[in-house]
Parts: C-alpha cells; sequence; structure tokens
C-alpha cells in the first residue's frame, strides 16, 4: 500500500508540471501570436502607397455637374480626365491630364502632365504632386480616349514633359475630417502671368468616392485676386449615369460668346 500510495503521488506531480509547462506554452503562444498579428496591424502604409493611392484617385473621369446645378453663375460644368502615361526610373509615377467643357470633349483647353511621387523625408508631408506643361499638346489631345496602341509611347511621354508650373504637398487628412488627402502649394505659390497675375496658389484634396476638388488662384503684387472662383474650390466626382433630360441640360453646353468676363472667375482657362 505505501509503495503504491508514493507511485501514484509521484504520477500527480508530473501531470501537475506537464499541466503547468503546457500553460506556460500555450501563453506564450498567444503572446507570440498577438505580437505578430499587432505588428502586421499597425504596419505603417509605405511611402509610395500613399503617392499610389493618390495616383489612383486622380485618374478616371470627372464632372462639377452637381456644382455647376447648385450655383451656375460661379461654376461650370467641366469634365476632367487623367489617366496613367508613364513611369520614371525612380517610380514617379507621370499622368496626363485634360478639362473641357461637357459637350466639347475632344476640345480639352487645359492640357498638364501630373508627376506622382513621395515627399522628401525631410518633409512633413506624404505626397509631392507637380503640375508639367507639355511639350506639343496637341498631339496628346484626348489621350486617355485612345487605345494604348493610338498613344504617345511611355518613352514619348517623358521626353515631352516640359516646364514645370505648381507643385502641391499633399498629406493625409487628420481623423474626423471629410477629406483623406489635402495639401497646397508652398506659401508665394509659383510664378504665373495670365490675366496681370505674378503668382498663382493650388489647393487640392481628395476626398472618398474618388472625389477631387481643386481650387486654383491668382494674384498681382497687391495681394488681389484676379482670376479663379472665390467662393469655394470645384468639386469634380466620377462620372454619372446620365439621364436624357441631364445630355440636355443648359449646364452641359459651352457657354456663349463673348465669355471674357465669365470666364475671368474660371480656374481653369489660366495659362
Amino acid at each position: 500500500m505505501g509503495t503504491g500510495s508514493g507511485s501514484g503521488s509521484d504520477s500527480e506531480s508530473e501531470g501537475n508540471g506537464w499541466g503547468i509547462a503546457r500553460g506556460i506554452l500555450v501563453k506564450a503562444a498567444v503572446l507570440i501570436g498577438g505580437a505578430i498579428l499587432l505588428k502586421r496591424l499597425t504596419k505603417s502604409t509605405t511611402r509610395w502607397d500613399h503617392s499610389s493611392f493618390i495616383s489612383h484617385s486622380l485618374s478616371g473621369e470627372k464632372f462639377s455637374m452637381e456644382q455647376a446645378s447648385r450655383d451656375p453663375d460661379n461654376y461650370f460644368n467641366f469634365r476632367m480626365v487623367t489617366c496613367p502615361a508613364a513611369e520614371l526610373v525612380d517610380g514617379s509615377r507621370v499622368l496626363y491630364f485634360e478639362q473641357a467643357f461637357w459637350r466639347t470633349p475632344s476640345k480639352p483647353f487645359r492640357q498638364r502632365f501630373y508627376m506622382v511621387k513621395p515627399c522628401p523625408k525631410e518633409m512633413k508631408c506624404d505626397v509631392e504632386l507637380s503640375s508639367y506643361a507639355i511639350r506639343d499638346a496637341e498631339e496628346y489631345k484626348n489621350f486617355c480616349d485612345r487605345s494604348k496602341a493610338q498613344r504617345p509611347l511611355p518613352e514619348e511621354v517623358i521626353e515631352d514633359i516640359a516646364e514645370h508650373l505648381t507643385t502641391i504637398y499633399l498629406k493625409r487628412c487628420e481623423r474626423g475630417k471629410r477629406c483623406l488627402y489635402e495639401g497646397s502649394t508652398p506659401p508665394g505659390g509659383f510664378p504665373n502671368s495670365w490675366n496681370g497675375a505674378t503668382y498663382c496658389t493650388s489647393e487640392l484634396a481628395v476626398m472618398k468616392n474618388n472625389e477631387i476638388h481643386i481650387w486654383d488662384r491668382g494674384y498681382d503684387d497687391d495681394g488681389n485676386q484676379v482670376w479663379g472662383v472665390k467662393d469655394g474650390p470645384y468639386e469634380f466626382k466620377p462620372a454619372p449615369a446620365l439621364s436624357s433630360n441631364d445630355l440636355f441640360s443648359p449646364l452641359n453646353f459651352a457657354p456663349p460668346l463673348p465669355m471674357e468676363k465669365r470666364i475671368d472667375g474660371s480656374f481653369v482657362l489660366q495659362e
């Protein structure tokens, strides 16, 4: 009986020891797994992820139709279309951008190249969005509406990047704001001589659902605004499904000539 009692005590001790060890192993596994999961969940977005998101948000066909309907005295119904055109060796993306009146999409009055890349590490921003003139803009009309076979080649696009115009520095919006990214040109803007201006400023916000808000303005030496809308940015939303009534809306026709005074309030016709 004594021997049997001692053997049972040893087995119980061994069982308790294994149970404790197993509990420690399980806790360790949970802690390690939790740490790995937390690391994955909190993994920071890379600098290139930000620029890819901006490129995607800018791309596509967008209209200011809703805004023009609300305030036709100050805003036109414009069509803007943007699409990828090339990629540089350093990973920077080049987008082609054009604007036109909705009813005359084949006759854009503003054409640009956008270059999208991460901000320099020393700057407090996420994405650098620069605009450039196009060496032979006529060759690029309706670039995004053509098949790839009918477009200039990426190497040709890179060669046709001309004068630098503006740069907007974008950063993620603070929590609770409607925007996803927002930014502007640096203080003092960039040189501009259209309609008596000496410099221009630009603001851009990326909203949800790929909506883009753009506010371009020109100022003279005395700080007076000489072109651009004054009440707020243009609001471009992805192309809606148009009804037959929309197609024949007065908002979709270019304004009759003469239109100099009306255009003076628009940011888009400054060159």
